[in-house]
């Protein structure tokens, strides 16, 4: 099955490859996940037919230019051949993508937490520093072959689009029910609380091919988070300010090659990312009452924030280079051998976007009110809970259930390729 950043599907719309770190993925989303392998696509130079008459010495009667025609056809047919054949995953992302994921629970969990307790803001500011940037690089490593191919445009919109449709509508529901709050509109435009990441994913994807072709594609990925982060006027429409804000850690990941996963997981980096981590935390307990949580969250310019307007590309900057050197920390503890949690890096996506039903349920039913949980044991049982919960959300009884939603297939949606259906008739 392929890899994403996220889920198995989010990552197949890159074409063979996933999340989230996690991505899937990633490579996805953004139901998704492409092969640990890499998403390379295999071609080869002519068709079978091609080869055959070169080596009797022969040449095809039909002359240069069906020659030619049968070579492009070879290549194409290749080419979908090489994606529909499943590669080996590899367990260093599945178990990054599982890890990140049972963090991104824990954060919710300890939000509520924060204002009676300086640890849970520490550990929560920690935790938003690299959680989500770590899934965001997993998606764009495992896009990087992504083109406009037809399949690989199918599946962006099976794994991508449409579960974002769903589950915005699902959520908004559900909110209208839980919070009693029946006239809550429902907004394709304005994602509601975990859907951001799969609009975010879509577009991302979408630029792919361009951010190929450029020359500096990072630094100018910065350049563009930098100055929407003094933009207020972008709005909220897609969540955009999110989109333009995390771009740099996608374009990062899909500059990024297997060789450089090595480097960070050797065992001089994870000697260094012990101090590292030490010292983060140190510095989230210091900063905790004195910095704005929302900062880590990219979703508002700066003067959206009460700051300084120039102030936007200082913390966007700064910001990014904390979270790449926490994620390289991250990266550089993942086991790379096959674990018991590893399988279930492929269903990151549905814990993702099921997770999010329960973690704001418990604020409209006030959970939270309970007095045992505003205590140490309290905190320490709810984490617990909160891993649990995720685990068992990413597990193969609940992918099969919600399969429907996160990687519908809809073949009856799409026009049918005719140089295929011309091509099996005869």
């Amino acid at each position: 099955m392929p890899h994403d950043e996220l889920s198995p599907t989010g990552a197949a719309a890159a074409g063979g490859a996933t999340a989230t770190m996690a991505p899937a993925t990633a490579t996805a989303s953004g139901s998704a996940t492409a092969t640990a392998s890499g998403p390379a696509t295999a071609t080869v130079p002519g068709s079978a037919t091609d080869r055959q008459f070169a080596s009797q010495g022969v040449t095809s009667s039909a002359g240069p230019r069906s020659h030619a025609k049968s070579r492009g056809t070879g290549r194409a047919k290749t080419a979908e051949a090489a994606d529909a054949k499943a590669k080996p995953r590899d367990a260093f992302f599945d178990n990054a993508k599982y890890l990140a994921i049972v963090l991104v629970a824990m954060g919710h969990s300890w939000e509520p937490l924060r204002d009676g307790s300086r640890t849970a803001a520490a550990l929560y500011i920690t935790v938003y520093a690299f959680h989500m940037p770590a899934f965001i690089i997993i998606s764009g490593y495992f896009s990087r072959s992504f083109d406009m191919r037809k399949d690989r445009l199918q599946r962006l919109i099976t794994g991508v689009a449409v579960p974002y449709i769903l589950f915005e509508v699902a959520y908004t529901l559900f909110k209208r029910w839980a919070d009693d709050d029946p006239g809550y509109p429902i907004s394709l435009m304005d994602p509601w609380y975990l859907t951001w990441f799969l609009a975010a994913l879509f577009i991302w994807r979408l630029t792919t091919p361009l951010w190929k072709i450029v020359r500096w594609p990072v630094p100018l990925a910065l350049a563009i988070a930098a100055l929407a982060s003094l933009s207020p006027d972008i709005g909220d429409d897609l969540d955009l300010q999110r989109v333009l804000q995390f771009l740099p850690f996608f374009v990062i990941g899909l500059s990024l090659r297997p060789e450089h996963f090595k480097l960070v997981r050797r065992r001089k980096a994870r000697i260094l990312a012990v101090p590292v981590f030490a010292t983060a935390l140190v510095f989230a307990y210091w900063a905790a009452p004195r910095m704005n949580a929302a900062w880590f969250y990219h979703r508002d310019a700066a003067q959206e924030l009460a700051a300084p307007w120039w102030s936007g590309a200082v913390m966007t900057l700064a910001m990014f280079g904390c979270s790449l050197v926490l994620v390289a920390c991250f990266f550089a503890w993942i086991p790379g051998r096959t674990m018991w949690c590893t399988s279930l890096g492929a269903g990151t996506l549905y814990g993702y976007l099921l997770h999010g039903f329960l973690a704001k349920g418990s604020r409209f039913w006030n959970w939270y009110d309970a007095d045992w949980m505003q205590t140490p044991w309290g905190a320490v049982l709810l984490t617990l809970i909160a891993g649990t919960v995720i685990t068992l959300l990413c597990t193969p009884p609940v992918q099969r259930i919600f399969r429907f939603a996160m990687e519908p297939k809809m073949t009856w949606a799409f026009k049918k390729d005719p140089v295929g259906m011309a091509r099996g008739r005869n």
